[in-house]
């Protein structure tokens, strides 16, 4: 698998207990070494690959991953860490969680786990390489996601309207 630049990953935390995003910054670490990779975690979505979520998606943080979903250029992949963002984890059902990720925007990966191994988001990113590159040879482009006031979806949807 061989893009034509390294991936670069966003960083998002939705509203996690930060177990999941101390082992995130670990993967960047020497012992773990994720540059070896190529993968380089930037501060600005307008020049990401991957965006990395961690934690439960709540009605205070949703507008915030979706504009950085939105600033993302096309071909983007999504990668959920950690049973939170995978699907709310403890705080599923909780009023104020909307649940995973996967409710409000597309994932491309789940890496399950309270809280995963850095191998294993490592490994996670590494899956989502394959669907970036899809992605970029058969020029899908992602839909951008709108949230409209305080929607609760039902089983399946997304609060997401594709414009």
């Amino acid at each position: 698998m061989a893009l034509a630049k390294s991936p670069w990953i966003i960083h998002v935390n939705c509203n996690s207990c930060n177990g999941c995003d101390i082992e995130v910054i670990a993967c960047l670490t020497p012992m773990y070494d994720a540059e070896r990779f190529g993968i380089l975690n930037i501060g600005t979505p307008k020049q990401a690959d991957i965006m990395v979520v961690t934690g439960a998606v709540n009605y205070k943080n949703v507008n915030v991953l979706i504009n950085i979903y939105n600033q993302i250029p096309d071909p983007k992949a999504v990668v959920a860490v950690g049973a939170c963002a995978s699907t709310g984890g403890i705080f599923h059902g909780c009023y104020n969680v909307i649940g995973g990720v996967d409710q409000v925007i597309p994932v491309d990966v789940y890496v399950p786990g309270c809280c995963p191994r850095p191998e294993d988001i490592i490994d996670g990113i590494m899956a989502a390489l394959p669907i970036l590159e899809e992605k970029k040879k058969k020029n899908i482009k992602g839909k951008e996601v709108k949230f409209k006031g305080n929607e609760v979806p039902a089983s399946g949807d997304t609060l997401g309207t594709p414009s």
